[in-house]
């Protein structure tokens, strides 16, 4: 699966880690998008790295843990780097 094949699948595990972390993920749904891309591309590239399972079909269950593992990691990031800033404020 190439990178826009990422970028798909990120969308789709950005609305499901919206919905696995509601209030963990600040912002609205664009942003839990964003996260979402991001994280199933660096879920991708871990994949890649580490278990040599990055290159896969869309609908290849590896592809989807990949890419929720990676959403969920990425949107706790944010959250505890944006709830660091609010508090401090």
């Amino acid at each position: 699966m190439g990178f826009i094949g990422w970028i798909i699948l990120g969308l789709i595990v950005g609305a499901i880690v919206k919905a696995i972390m509601p209030g963990k993920v600040g912002g609205g749904w664009v942003t839990s998008l964003i996260l979402g891309v991001v994280g199933a591309v660096v879920g991708g590239w871990i994949g890649d790295a580490l278990f040599n399972k990055g290159e896969m079909g869309f609908f290849n269950i590896w592809s989807w843990i990949l890419a929720i593992v990676g959403g969920l990691v990425v949107a706790g990031i944010y959250g505890a780097i944006t709830g660091r800033s609010k508090t401090a404020a």
